[in-house]
C-alpha cells in the first residue's frame, strides 16, 4: 500500500511538472512573438524615415537647374553632386535597409538614373494605411519590397495649373516648386495705388470744420 502511494504521489508530481513545462514553453512563445512583432513595428518606423530621406534628396538633385533636370546616376551624387565644384550634398549619408541590414536596393527610370530605393523584404507591413499624402501608394502593400519611395516631378500641367503636393526638399523654398525661386508667369502680390499729390486745377480736400477764407 505505502509504495503505491508514493508511486501516486510521484505520477502527480511528474504531471504538474509536464503542466509547468508547457505553461512555461508558452509563455516563452508568446514573449517571443511579441518582442518579435515590436522589433518589426520599430524597423518599419525606420524604413519609412530613411525612404523618404531618399525620397527628397532625389527630388532636390532633380529639382536645380544647372543644364537639363535630370536624375542622378548614381548613389555617390546625393552625396556629392558632381554639377558643382565645391561640396553640395542632397543626402547626408547612405543608409541600409532596416529590415534586412543590407543596402537598399535602387529603383531607376529607363535610362539607369536613379528615382528611388525600395527594401528587400518579403514582410508583411503591419501599416496599411494612414500614409502621407507622397507615400499613398504604399497603402494596402503586402510586402516591404513593395513599398518604393520614388520622386516622380510634377508634369508641366500641374506646374501652371493647381499647386501639387510634393515632399520636402532639403535646401528649397517651401513655397513654388522645391528648390526653384519664383518666375514669370506666377501670381504676384498688387500694392495699392499710390495717391498722386494735388496738382494745380484740383480742388484740395476740406477738413471737417474748416472754412474758406473769403477772397
Amino acid at each position: 500500500m505505502k509504495a503505491s502511494t508514493k508511486d501516486k504521489q510521484r505520477g502527480a508530481i511528474l504531471m504538474l511538472l509536464l503542466v509547468m513545462v508547457v505553461v512555461l514553453g508558452l509563455a516563452a512563445s508568446m514573449a517571443g512573438q511579441s518582442w518579435r512583432t515590436t522589433m518589426q513595428r520599430a524597423r518599419e518606423v525606420e524604413l519609412l524615415w530613411r525612404g523618404q530621406q531618399y525620397q527628397q534628396a532625389v527630388a532636390s538633385y532633380y529639382a536645380i537647374k544647372r543644364g537639363p533636370q535630370m536624375f542622378p546616376a548614381k548613389l555617390e551624387d546625393l552625396l556629392r553632386d558632381p554639377r558643382f565644384p565645391n561640396v553640395v550634398r542632397h543626402l547626408r549619408k547612405p543608409y541600409n535597409d532596416p529590415m534586412t541590414g543590407e543596402e537598399l536596393e535602387l529603383i531607376t527610370d529607363p535610362g539607369q538614373r536613379i528615382i528611388g530605393v525600395r527594401s528587400s523584404s518579403d514582410l508583411e507591413p503591419f501599416q496599411q494605411d494612414g500614409f502621407p499624402e507622397e507615400l499613398d501608394i504604399l497603402r494596402g502593400k503586402s510586402s516591404y519590397h513593395e513599398w518604393e519611395f520614388v520622386y516622380k516631378p510634377p508634369t508641366a500641367s500641374r506646374r501652371t495649373g493647381q499647386a501639387v503636393s510634393q515632399p520636402p526638399v532639403s535646401g528649397g523654398s517651401s513655397l513654388g516648386t522645391p528648390g526653384q525661386p519664383f518666375e514669370g508667369g506666377q501670381d504676384t502680390i498688387q500694392m495699392p495705388a499710390a495717391r498722386k499729390p494735388f496738382e494745380g486745377g484740383q480742388t484740395p480736400l476740406q477738413m471737417p470744420g474748416a472754412r474758406r477764407s473769403s477772397p
